[in-house]
């Protein structure tokens, strides 16, 4: 080599720095940083690391973690600088974990943090609730001075109010020699999320003192921190309190006040709070929208609940969302129907809340065939179900007992991991409890990893309306010796499953319990439990007596249970008292009327049974027909009582003779007193034919297979020829049947009912 070119070599080794720079200053993407690293490798520059930071920095401000996190590795010196980029993009991109992976590494190589770095951390530890982390940066922070930055004091009181560390928080706020507007409000909105009245005040009132004036954020803060931890009311008075104290609302704010004035259902606060939504200009807002729908909804004011959706500018599917809640809230599942199908036409697609509120709302109103087929409409519009879907059709596959559908929405749950969710586990005890699967609910049960008092609950009731009083019992004891505190309906379930077994003694230890023990006060669907208990065993008068010294006023649910009764054991002058009470409380209740009927025929009074139904007449009320269901092949099957409509009532009614000949020649007669017509013996055999549970069944032995077991649902109480005939026809048919009445379940097989004829 000649000295020209040695020279020329010189000068452009000079110049390459310049050059790199320039080229890392140009780079304005991804790729061309990658190209800028080439270069620095080609020309053998990689360890300069005042160019392989700059390159770090650019990787992360492209989140391009994983080649920042290669050169990261191949510098064999790195520095604050090389560090400090990539901790903050981490940080702020909530990869948290890996921001303390990278805070972690840098102390393991004695590079001290800055006053920059550590607030990255912390943000860290707080995104990951990682308490005890926080609180050892926070000691680091504290031996290298570091902790006493603004900065980083700010930092601190965030940590520790988002890992719900209050007091921790209080005393770093205290120690700030400059507090701040946004330590201040991060602080007294922490104390209202969690529910200290006490305490969010007397910060948020300290803030004068301090010479900090609340912004904003600090208003909403307090407003929604109220909100969420269930203080309603507080909610609404800093709400009142920021308005006369000169601060505009905002959308933030009028957002978080309208929830908390619709769980107190203050409609005239609800409608002062949308007039100042009409003054202020924010009655456009969608979510505001939203939120109006949402509060006229739970205070039952429908129409004005249609009219702000109807009068929106835009369609908008949060406020359709919270329409349809509130017309299903309402009882106006028909009109929430409509509105569904009128709105999927309108736009393109609805969201999983969307599809979830109208099963939700169908399962809930007795709709159970609609929830189903919504369901089905849900999939075939490919919008993905998530777990309270799931929580939400499982009922209405119990209601109707169809069992396929169940199964198949289980496999479902199973295929999208939803199985190990409390609520969907719940839905699935109930569900094969419902259609008669008490064994494989208790296998879900058992199988549960987490259980919490909405398992319990229902696998309690579960063996309740079984009639299996004595695993009720059980699951109940083992509840309490699990740590789980049974709430009320806990002691329903367990009362209830006294009542259906006729355990006197057993129920009234439990009913004695719950206020002994566990400070609950009786509620009046625990003395109807109680009722229909001493009814249930003949002691009517003792089931009076308790009525007439109750605390509190007994509903139509206590006088029920004793007229039920009442019409057991044929007792006129108790059905008499009860019925009379029941007319005042539910005289659009026909069930009413047909019980004292019940009573006055079975007693032979005729006179009293045309008095009855000429009082039904004259209020306008009617029978409730029977009506049962089935499900066969897939296809929910639903028969009335006296049905003539069903495509294959002549060969029912062909097999329904026949069988009932078979059951005379057997030696057993139908119950014709259960008759309350005043007919001839034959015709009151007819009648009794008609009745739903009888056809449902001799359907079900018509379209399946030998031994096949049967699974009906009934809306009533099943009478006792019902009962009889179907004991008959599982011994001489060979197949288990399960009927659920309004009652319980009833399981026949070889010609013995689970209810040993207690029901």
């Amino acid at each position: 080599m000649n000295a020209r070119q040695a020279q020329s070599l010189r000068v452009l080794d000079s110049l390459m720095p310049n050059t790199i720079l320039s080229l890392i200053a140009r780079s304005s993407s991804l790729s061309q940083t990658q190209q800028v690293h080439a270069h620095i490798l080609k020309t053998g520059h990689s360890s300069d690391t005042h160019f392989t930071n700059k390159v770090l920095s650019l990787y992360a401000n492209f989140n391009c973690f994983a080649n920042a996190e290669s050169l990261l590795h191949s510098l064999p010196n790195p520095n604050i600088f090389s560090f400090k980029s990539l901790i903050h993009a981490s940080s702020k991109s909530n990869l948290f974990s890996y921001t303390l992976v990278l805070f972690s590494r840098l102390l393991s190589k004695c590079i001290l943090p800055d006053v920059h770095v550590l607030p990255s951390a912390i943000k860290a530890c707080a995104g990951l609730s990682a308490s005890e982390v926080g609180k050892q940066v926070h000691g680091y922070g504290l031996t290298t001075g570091l902790a006493l930055d603004s900065f980083v004091e700010a930092s601190l009181v965030h940590m520790y109010v988002k890992c719900d560390q209050l007091k921790c928080a209080r005393k770093m706020f205290d120690k700030m020699r400059e507090p701040d507007v946004v330590s201040w409000s991060a602080l007294s909105g922490g104390y209202a999320k969690k529910g200290d009245v006490f305490n969010a005040k007397m910060v948020f009132d300290e803030g004068g003192k301090l010479g900090i004036e609340p912004n904003l954020v600090s208003w909403n803060g307090m407003i929604a921190g109220f909100n969420q931890s269930g203080c309603y009311l507080e909610a609404v008075l800093m709400f009142q309190r920021m308005n006369s104290d000169g601060f505009r609302s905002d959308g933030t704010s009028i957002s978080s006040v309208l929830p908390a004035v619709s769980d107190l259902e203050d409609l005239k606060m609800g409608v002062q709070v949308h007039s100042h939504v009409i003054k202020t200009g924010f009655e456009s807002d969608n979510c505001i929208i939203s939120a109006l729908v949402d509060m006229y909804g739970k205070c039952r004011c429908t129409s004005e609940m249609s009219r702000v959706f109807e009068g929106a500018e835009e369609i908008d599917l949060g406020g359709f969302n919270a329409l349809v809640a509130g017309l299903s809230r309402n009882g106006l599942v028909d009109e929430a129907f409509k509105v569904f199908k009128k709105f999927k036409l309108k736009v393109k697609e609805l969201n999983v809340v969307s599809w979830t509120s109208m099963i939700s709302s169908c399962s809930q109103h007795g709709k159970d065939l609609e929830a189903l087929e919504i369901f089905r409409e849900m999939q075939l519009a490919k919008v993905r179900p998530n777990s309270v879907t799931i929580s939400c059709l499982l009922p209405a596959c119990g209601n109707i007992a169809a069992l396929v559908h169940g199964k198949a929405t289980h496999c479902f749950s199973l295929r999208n991991w939803f199985s190990d969710d409390v609520y969907v586990s719940s839905a699935l005890i109930d569900m094969y409890a419902n259609c008669g699967r008490i064994q494989l609910a208790r296998v879900i049960f058992d199988r549960m990893p987490v259980r919490n008092l909405v398992c319990w609950n229902a696998m309690t009731s579960g063996y309740a309306m079984h009639g299996k009083a004595k695993e009720a019992i059980e699951i109940f004891d083992s509840m309490r010796r699990s740590g789980q505190k049974p709430d009320f309906i806990s002691f329903t379930s367990v009362l209830s499953a006294c009542s259906q077994a006729g355990l006197t003694e057993q129920g009234q230890h439990y009913f004695d319990c719950m206020s002994r023990i566990h400070g609950l006060e009786a509620r009046v669907e625990h003395y109807a439990c109680m009722v229909s208990l001493l009814g249930r065993t003949g002691k009517l008068k003792e089931a009076y007596d308790m009525i007439s010294t109750m605390p509190i006023e007994p509903d139509a649910c206590v006088w029920g249970a004793l007229l039920s009764s009442c019409r057991t054991h044929r007792n006129m002058s108790l059905g008499e008292i009860a019925a009379d009470k029941l007319f005042e409380l539910e005289p659009k209740n026909p069930g009413n009327y047909i019980l004292l009927s019940n009573i006055y025929a079975s007693n032979n009074r005729w006179n009293e049974v045309d008095k009855v139904r000429d009082m039904m007449k004259h209020v306008g009320l009617s029978k409730n027909p029977g009506c049962s269901w089935i499900e066969i092949k897939n296809k929910v099957h639903m028969l009335l009582a006296g049905d003539d409509l069903h495509p294959q009532m002549p060969q029912i009614m062909e097999k329904l003779r026949k069988l009932s000949m078979d059951m005379k020649n057997t030696g057993v007669s139908h119950d014709t007193e259960l008759v309350l017509q005043d007919v001839e013996e034959q015709d009151k055999e007819l009648i009794l034919c008609g009745h739903s549970e009888k056809l449902a069944v001799v359907l079900g032995i018509l379209n399946t297979n030998p031994g096949t077991s049967l699974r009906v649902i009934k809306n009533l109480r099943i009478c006792g020829d019902c009962h009889t005939f179907i004991k008959f026809i599982s011994s001489f048919e060979g197949r288990e049947i399960y009927v659920r009445d309004a009652n319980r379940y009833h399981h026949f097989n070889e010609g013995i009912c689970s209810c040993g004829d207690y029901w």
